[in-house]
């Protein structure tokens, strides 16, 4: 089984303790997004747990913490970095302390274990192509000695993200714009030595050497591990996604960065009640389980091939 925590929350950034109280005593409930009383039950032995994908704005809270993660799991960082400002990214830490906290967690866990995400690019009056490209110019050269790849994608204002960035005069990309970005891009990630893929984009931007891109990477999961897996493709996710199959932990409209673009914060009133009721001692990510919960032991299993099999099929 692999682990996203998670697409839906920055669990890293706001729920670090709840989290490891969640890896020390085994297991997790997670409510269903679409049934409320439907509950899963995730088990989180290292017998059926191969690897934990985190994606977050903010991982230092979880920093203290790598090392006891370490000592059980494999795991990675999805780690998004702009540099928007307060208007579109409200409660994020300065930029400059973002930049120094991916350093400090790729010195601790490796290079190839932290993907930089610019993401998403919208355009405005403010936020125009030439930001754009000065930015991730700059960003790219910071970080390039502590990262191998980077990701990026195009805002696509979902019905959902329309309230939040309504106001700020924000668009998405038109296709022109989609490829004179991706071709100042490729640039730059070359001429800092960082490989450059696209996240969930049904746009082809092979001639400039831009690759789709696997968030939840079953070879770079099988790099980390030193082994191979079994897995497929995730279903539940966009046509365009090419992300292994995975099992989220999060629960929307849980987070406090506050950023107009995301899909995952619909509603602020919402936010702020469910916090409220998030107890760190609580095998649920918000409240605690209830009598009309309806609890089923999710079914796991280990994906990762074992190496006397790996020989066996060699004959």
């Amino acid at each position: 089984m692999i682990l996203s925590a998670s697409r839906r929350t920055d669990i890293p950034a706001f729920f670090s303790d709840w989290f490891m109280n969640r890896l020390r005593d085994g297991y997790l409930l997670v409510r269903n997004p679409m049934n409320y009383h439907q509950v899963s039950k995730i088990e989180l032995s290292p017998a059926v747990l191969d690897c934990i994908v985190f994606w977050t704005k903010n991982p230092r809270p979880l920093l203290p913490y790598l090392a006891e993660i370490s000592e059980s799991y494999p795991f990675y960082f999805q780690y998004t970095l702009n540099a928007y400002g307060k208007d579109i990214e409200q409660n994020l830490p300065d930029v400059g302390e973002r930049v120094r906290t991916l350093q400090t967690l790729a010195d601790a866990i490796g290079k190839e274990r932290v993907i930089w995400r610019y993401d998403p690019v919208l355009l405005s009056p403010t936020y125009d192509i030439r930001w754009h490209v000065e930015t991730f110019g700059r960003l790219a050269k910071e970080l390039a000695p502590f990262i191998e790849s980077a990701v990026f994608s195009y805002f696509d204002s979902y019905p959902k993200v329309e309230n939040n960035i309504r106001g700020q005069k924000a668009r998405a990309c038109d296709q022109t714009e989609m490829e004179t970005l991706a071709r100042e891009f490729s640039s730059i990630a070359g001429a800092n030595g960082l490989t450059l893929k696209t996240c969930a984009e049904a746009i082809d931007l092979e001639q400039y050497g831009i690759a789709h891109n696997c968030c939840i990477d079953p070879a770079l999961i099988e790099k980390i591990m030193g082994c191979s897996i079994r897995v497929k493709k995730d279903a539940n996710q966009r046509p365009e996604c090419g992300c292994a199959e995975s099992v989220d932990i999060g629960q929307y409209n849980t987070c406090r960065h506050g950023c107009r673009y995301c899909y995952a914060n619909f509603n602020p009133k919402s936010v702020e009640t469910f916090l409220r009721q998030h107890d760190k001692n609580s095998p649920l990510l918000i409240g605690q389980p209830e009598s009309a919960d309806k609890i089923t032991v999710r079914k796991m299993k280990l994906l990762r091939k074992e190496r006397n099999e790996e020989q066996l099929e060699l004959f």
